[in-house]
Order: C-alpha cells, then structure tokens, then sequence
C-alpha cells in the first residue's frame, strides 16, 4: 500500500487502465452484452462479446465465413459496461488515491 500512496492520481490511473485493458483486449473474455448479425442482418443473436473481438484477436474470420456472421457489436449495455470498466474503475482509484493523499 505504500508503494500506491507515493503514486500520484494521475499515475494510478494509467497504471489502473492500462491492467484492465490488457485483459480485455489481448483475451476472450466474453463480458460484454452484444449482437452478432448473420445473413446480412437477416437475423441476429444476442451474446456476449470480448473486446477483444473488435481489434482481430479471439476468432478465426474463416469460422465467421462458415458461420455467415456479417457484423457484431455491442449493445447501449455492453458499451456502457465497457465505458465504466475502462474509465470508471480507473478513475474510481484514481480519486481515492487523491483522497487519500490529501488527508495524509
């Protein structure tokens, strides 16, 4: 705990976010609400998507040929849950960071 309270805010933050999205984007996980569009739109299906999936890692394209899969991505929900694990928890630590340094 010591070695986070020599830290500035602004430094936890970076710190913070750059632990959460290494996860998020080099891996599957399968966390965030979202759609998948088959068929040119025809059809869709809700499943959970990894952010991972929106910058080429986690599939394979073939798969997704095979499969007719046109599009995919994430619903008001799962945008809103991205937004608060990539800056809100950051920025959650971040402050309490800077509240702790402020009374000590």
């Amino acid at each position: 705990m010591k070695f986070l309270a020599k830290l500035r805010p602004l430094q936890i933050f970076l710190l913070s976010f750059f632990c959460i999205t290494t996860p998020l984007f080099l891996f599957p996980i399968n966390l965030f609400p979202g759609i998948i569009e088959i068929n040119q739109g025809k059809s869709s299906v809700e499943a959970p998507l990894s952010l991972s999936y929106f910058i080429g890692l986690g599939y394979d394209s073939q798969d997704l040929k095979e499969l007719h899969v046109t599009d995919f991505y994430l619903t008001l929900k799962g945008k809103i849950l991205a937004i608060i694990f990539l800056l809100g928890f950051p920025g959650i630590l971040s402050y309490a960071s800077f509240i702790y340094r402020k009374k000590g």
